[in-house]
């Protein structure tokens, strides 16, 4: 299973995550057709960018929960203090990323970070 995480400012319109998302997917030599699922942290689910980004790629959207991200804080290399004061997370995109990946979830791109949005991409079993 692929999965891209998500991170965003509030308000970040579709179009920006979108970019964000296409540009971590070139830097892994991947099209969109071989991601399985976006996901985000639950706290963002009023951002309704993030689901109209996942409708535009043809894929789910996991809402992943406070609980899932802060299990996988460990095994994230990136570590933001602006994340960390606004969320309580020092690691968004990657935490989603790895949480929504499953069992022996690994990261193929740590985050990235453009105009407001964070990506990462991580491969697991999805289980």
């Amino acid at each position: 299973m692929i999965v891209v995480g998500i991170g965003c400012r509030r308000g970040c319109p579709a179009a920006r995550i979108g970019a964000a998302v296409g540009e971590a997917l070139e830097r892994v030599e991947m099209t969109p057709e071989r991601i399985d699922a976006l996901a985000a942290p639950a706290f963002k689910a009023e951002e309704a960018a993030l689901s109209e980004t996942a409708t535009a790629l043809g894929v789910p959207l996991r809402w992943i929960g406070r609980a899932s991200l802060e299990a996988v804080q460990p095994l994230c290399p990136t570590k933001s203090s602006t994340a960390a004061e606004a969320t309580g997370l020092a690691a968004v995109s990657e935490a989603a990323a790895l949480a929504a990946a499953g069992r022996n979830a690994r990261l193929l791109l740590p985050r990235i970070a453009r105009d407001g949005v964070t990506c990462a991409v991580a491969h697991g079993d999805g289980a």
